[in-house]
């Protein structure tokens, strides 16, 4: 088989060589080909294709016609082949024929390997594995070609119960929306097959959408009716009575969040306490939240984990955590939009689905729990404000919550309950030494008293000290209690605890390089940060700062995640005092630039992987301190902007004009895909205030500015910024920046209607990047000349444009560039009404922008289907593709959202 072709019969036949599409010829020789490529490297015998030619009624001739078909396609496959000749791609064995075809040449083999794949495997890899698979799929096999043949619906079957098997293997890996859409699509294209509607139930319910579950059993069980005559079979029923009973366990139901820290192994005393709650919570069984106070280091945190964990199994459906952040410095407080958002991502909502606005996340977080049961635990809270928005609702869910001070606007709030944390006892201060110093504690009482008047019976300061005497073979507990004798933490006073004693007994025992760390880390822009960071602001290797992590991790760090470090914030405190004292202010602002260049890099090459239109100039490495982060794809870049979206952020706001301006623009394409345009916005404008004099920055942040515009439906202010970048561009010289601005200014003219106008630009624009040899501007810009040229008329022109576009973007492994020529291609096949080709293509270019996380760009292929089926009297098949758009879109900035939302009610 020759490496050059390859096939596809997932939906309509088509051949390449390389990427230059064959032309198939006629209908009769695609279906032979069709034919071929379902048994796929199979042989076909020439009976065979006589009965899927002709049926019942073949003519004399039906067998050379045959012969004369498969010699044709054997020339299109190898051009300048004999007649007559064998070939070695269609080649024939007796009275049979066969196609040479492998996993790499045809969709069909590829389909059927990543679904054996996913089948051995578990978890979401095997669900990605799935999702890989079905993502091949452009519509029924062989569509198009107007047969029922069985080969064919026997392909279709492997689709089903592979979208089957996805759902299955998402449910129990609890990421039911990474197979959410390509079963909705299933059902709809078998809407009668039970076991597909129970699971498409399942999933929209595992996705907290139990009303839209309900609403589509009601459709399917209507639909059954009407078409068969039939009731729902049992495992449909057995679906919907799920959604009705709130507490029976879901069929394939996915493992629950379970984000407990873990319970600390010595925790002591607090026996009051711990009765009080649980008398609180048999007394009022409305009880939603319990809020826990007390001053600094008294051991709220380690008192709340294990309250959670006693109750833990009253709360089947797992427990969520936050640390809130309430008493850090400015920006580095999490917000309650920031928790919800990393809550509803735990809960299995889709990224992209996630409403922008805190109301409507508070909304949609109420009502995924309010079908479950429960526990969230949510650390170092500020205020009343901060926690108000996290609390559950109905249902059967509980809050325990911490704060250094007592919460007072939850007065009168229903459900939610204060219990204060006092210093410890002198008996559990003893108990609390005696589990950690053994039998010691008992035979010398009076040194142990002394240690624990030391430490005012604080926890945080008696754990320490416990540690940290471990750690000394052979130290007495009197020498203990005379090392404590010295120092106080400047701020916090001596009324409980000697504390700067305590801690600096700690500090001292450290290595010169944990030390310095350890003084350093207060610098860091956000409290939590990831040993790669850690690396970077101490100036040292990736494995250098493990080591001195685990160092201080035994003592003066808490480990909230994999690879993610955090200490209290008394320690806090302490370090950055220390880091005053003994670290001069060069030492520090290097410490500082190098974190920061740490993230500039590491955003750059995150970027790059998201496959932006206008990549960021190359970063020159001799002007960084450090190196930046690898990433292994475009999922690993996109869960790193996820998870360092706050850091990333405040770090433009308070970084040197270079980093803030890179890592804003860095972000431009995660914020596209998330639909984040209120937050592109914000961080852009925040990079533009601090850029300076830097012009050439100053200009592609307005350009980005104008991306975030347009987005946003404001076309006018997205003018204002191209017109501010074009003025500076043209003083600077910078062509090809020119030719971005001019391509932008087309696609807005284009949405303004002003066609002739936009083609000027987008000429204007191609000649620039021509004259630069930029093969992806010109490209872009000739896609938008071939979107005016289709607008004015001029179809047969566009066409051809599209295709070139459409080969050219595939070259350059443009996955955007691909799916908005595939959208815009199958818009002019529309305009032309050649439906069964458009509807071919808008769904390449869905699959082509799935596979690429681009949610929004989804959501326009999805209503331009819908708008098609609508204006050809389809108004159900309209209805369904704008409630898939309206799921990839769900409550995001997106006017579009609202657009589709008026499209349904409309159609009603």
């Amino acid at each position: 088989m020759t490496s050059a072709l390859s096939f596809a019969v997932l939906g309509p036949v088509r051949a390449w060589r390389g990427r230059s599409e064959i032309d198939l010829g006629t209908r009769q020789q695609r279906l032979i080909l069709a034919l071929l490529l379902a048994r796929a490297g199979g042989a076909v015998s020439t009976a065979e294709f006589v009965d899927l030619l002709w049926a019942d009624d073949p003519p004399p001739s039906a067998v050379n016609v045959v012969h004369r078909h498969v010699g044709m396609l054997r020339r299109r496959f190898e051009p300048g082949l004999p007649t007559r000749a064998a070939g070695s791609v269609l080649i024939r064995d007796g009275a049979q024929y066969r196609l040479q075809v492998d996993e790499q040449s045809v969709d069909l083999l590829r389909f059927r390997s990543l679904v054996a794949q996913a089948g051995a495997g578990s978890g979401e890899p095997a669900v990605q594995l799935y999702r890989q698979a079905l993502a091949l799929w452009r519509d029924r096999c062989a569509c198009g070609l107007h047969t029922a043949h069985p080969e064919f619906a026997a392909v279709d079957g492997e689709r089903f119960t592979a979208v089957r098997a996805a759902t299955d293997a998402a449910l129990r890996a609890g990421c039911v929306h990474v197979v959410l859409p390509t079963l909705r699509l299933a059902a709809e294209h078998e809407p009668l097959d039970e076991a597909l509607q129970a699971r498409l139930l399942l999933a929209l319910s595992a996705d907290g959408r139990r009303a839209e579950a309900l609403a589509a059993y009601a459709d399917i069980e209507h639909r059954l009716a009407d078409e068969l005559g039939i009731r729902p079979g049992a495992e449909l029923r057995a679906a919907r009575d799920n959604l009705l009973d709130h507490d029976a366990p879901t069929p394939g139901r996915p493992e629950p969040p379970a984000q407990l820290p873990a319970d600390h192994p010595y925790f002591t005393g607090r026996r009051d306490v711990l009765a009080a709650a649980e008398e609180l919570l048999a007394r009022d069984q409305r009880t939603a939240a319990l809020v826990i106070d007390g001053m600094p280091g008294v051991g709220k945190t380690t008192f709340a984990v294990h309250l959670s964990h006693r109750l833990a199994a009253r709360y089947p459906d797992g427990q969520l955590h936050a640390d809130l952040r309430g008493f850090d410095s400015g920006d580095a407080v999490m917000t309650p939009a920031e928790a919800l958002r990393g809550f509803l991502w735990s809960l299995g909502v889709a990224p992209a689905a996630i409403p922008a606005e805190l109301h409507a996340q508070a909304g949609l977080f109420r009502s995924v729990l309010a079908q479950r049961r429960m526990l969230i635990l949510l650390d170092n809270c500020r205020d009343w404000d901060q926690i108000r928005h996290l609390l559950p609702g109905t249902g059967g869910s509980l809050v325990i919550a911490t704060s250094r001070r007592r919460i007072t606007g939850m007065a009168g709030t229903a459900g939610a309950h204060g219990l204060h944390l006092d210093l410890l006892s002198d008996a559990e201060s003893r108990e609390l030494l005696a589990r950690r110093l053994g039998d010691a504690v008992a035979a010398d009482p009076a040194a142990v008293g002394e240690i624990i008047a030391r430490c005012g019976r604080l926890p945080l300061a008696l754990a320490l000290v416990a540690t940290r005497s471990l750690g000394r073979t052979g130290l007495s507990l009197p020498e203990v209690a005379g090392e404590l004798a010295q120092g106080r933490l400047a701020g916090f006073g001596d009324a409980h605890a000697d504390l700067e004693a305590i801690f600096s007994w700690s500090y001292r025992a450290l290595t010169p390089q944990a030390a310095r760390l350890f003084r350093l880390l207060p610098l860091h822009p956000c409290g939590e940060l990831s040993t790669p960071a850690a690396a970077a602001l101490g100036g040292v290797s990736l494995r250098g700062a493990r080591g001195l992590l685990a160092e201080l991790g035994a003592q003066l760090l808490v480990q909230p995640g994999d690879d993610r470090w955090r200490m209290h914030d008394l320690l806090r405190a302490y370090a950055a005092e220390l880091g005053e004292e003994h670290d001069d202010a060069a030492q520090r602002a290097a410490a500082v630039a190098r974190v920061h260049d740490y993230y500039e890099l590491s955003a750059y090459a995150a970027h790059l992987l998201l496959l932006p239109q206008v990549p960021l100039p190359a970063p020159d490495p001799s002007g960084y301190g450090v190196a930046g982060r690898a990433f292994g794809g475009r999922a690993e870049a996109m869960a790193w902007f996820a998870a360092e979206q706050r850091v990333l952020t405040d770090i433009v706001a308070r970084a040197r004009p270079r980093a803030a301006w890179r890592i804003a623009l860095a972000m431009q394409n995660f914020f596209q895909d998330t639909a984040q345009f209120k937050q592109w916005t914000a961080v852009v404008s925040a990079a533009l205030a601090t850029v300076g004099d830097d012009s050439a920055a100053r200009a592609l942040l307005h350009r980005s500015l104008a991306g975030a515009c347009y987005f946003l439906a404001d076309l006018d202010g997205g003018l204002v910024h191209l017109e501010h970048a074009r003025v500076i561009f043209d003083r600077l010289g910078l062509r090809v920046e020119q030719g971005h601005v001019e391509n932008n200014i087309a696609e807005i003219r284009l949405d303004q209607g002003r066609y002739d106008e936009a083609g000027t630009h987008a000429q204007a624009a191609r000649a620039l990047f021509e004259a630069a040899g930029n093969v992806r501007g010109a490209t872009t810009a000739l896609l938008a000349m071939a979107r005016a040229q289709g607008r004015l008329g001029r179809h047969a022109e566009a066409l051809a444009m599209f295709v070139t576009a459409h080969r050219q973007f595939e070259g350059l492994g443009d996955l955007h560039g691909v799916g908005t020529t595939q959208a815009w291609l199958a818009h002019t096949y529309a305009m032309i009404d050649d439906l069964p080709h458009a509807m071919a293509v808008w769904q390449q270019a869905i699959d082509t922008f799935r596979g690429a996380g681009a949610a929004h760009h989804t959501a326009q292929v999805l209503v331009a289907v819908g708008d098609s089926h609508a204006a050809n009297g389809q108004a159900a098949l309209a209805r369904r593709a704008w409630r898939e758009a309206l799921a990839e879109l769900d409550g995001t900035d997106s006017p579009m959202a609202r657009q589709i939302r008026d499209r349904l009610l409309g159609s009603r």
